[in-house]
């Protein structure tokens, strides 16, 4: 039983993880009907940039977090404003071929670094272990689900209670009606590419201490698109709470069959859900309310 509550600990950490990058993809599709194929690239990034300020510069920890995200948000902003912001009336797969090769262009930049690319690092947060009787948890699992509420706390009261959150709700919901009505469709676009690349960035931070900085870290994406998928792109909570379950069904699918069987298992639910619920499991709640 201490092995279970363990690994859906576990499995709850990762799974919160995979629910950031969710919501970054879903912030910036909902707002722009754009797929970010660089998220994970980001992700990665924002990761590197808080340890080069950190282990690079010296700076502490509790500084290099916050503007390493603040930079990542920048940086996304620059990227739609500078070429993203062209693919608008184009088809989709300009938008994806173009997130794909910013991508890749982050990617090649820190790996022409070479203690990034040949090193792996963790950043020196959340290392001990908490102990509650005979159950010993890595804090650093605590650390990223208590990180996790907090953020997605700060992202509802800003989309319900603060003025730029609810215009940028009304544009995603119809950017032609909010035209007419004369907000600012287009700064609410690069606020939402900002948006992800932001969460994309925190999600990096909080993955770094449950593994490890490196230049593949970024595949993570690659298992929380699915997340997304399952709330069906416009849902917040639905990537959230996706990202969840798929964390946890990972761990426990690890934990009771063969090795390697649970790196099936987001796509084994992504194309049972897509033939149960070709529209995503948070599609009916979106359809309900703005989120």
């Amino acid at each position: 039983m201490l092995a279970f509550i363990q690994v859906l600990t576990s499995g709850i950490a990762i799974g919160c993880v995979y629910g950031l990058v969710a919501l970054s993809f879903v912030l910036i599709y909902k707002a722009t009907e754009t797929v970010s194929f660089m998220q994970g690239d980001l992700l990665m990034l924002g990761a590197f940039a808080a340890l080069a300020l950190h282990l690079g510069l010296g700076w502490p920890l509790w500084l290099a977090a916050p503007v390493a995200v603040a930079a990542a948000g920048a940086l996304g902003a620059a990227l739609e404003r500078l070429a993203l912001r062209r693919a608008i009336g184009q088809p989709h797969l300009v938008a994806v071929l173009l997130t794909f090769g910013l991508g890749m262009m982050m990617r090649g930049g820190v790996a022409s670094v070479p203690a990034a690319a040949q090193d792996t690092y963790r950043l020196p947060f959340a290392a001990d272990t908490v102990a509650f009787g005979p159950l010993v948890l890595a804090s650093s699992h605590l650390w990223v689900v208590g990180a996790t509420f907090l953020l997605a706390g700060a992202l509802a009261a800003f989309f319900h209670h603060t003025r730029t959150g609810r215009v940028l709700r009304a544009c995603s919901e119809d950017a032609r009606t909010a035209a007419l009505l004369g907000w600012p469709v287009a700064r609410m676009h690069t606020l939402a590419w900002a948006l992800g690349a932001a969460v994309a960035a925190v999600a990096g931070l909080l993955l770094a201490p449950v593994t490890f900085v490196h230049l593949n870290m970024g595949f993570i994406a690659l298992k929380a698109f699915p997340a997304a998928v399952l709330g069906g792109l416009t849902s917040l909570p639905g990537a959230l709470l996706g990202g969840v379950f798929l964390g946890v069904v990972e761990a426990v699918a690890g934990l009771v069959l063969p090795e390697g069987v649970k790196d099936m298992v987001p796509y084994a639910l992504l194309l049972l859900a897509l033939l149960l619920f070709p529209q995503g499991l948070g599609a009916g709640r979106a359809a309900r309310a703005s989120v």
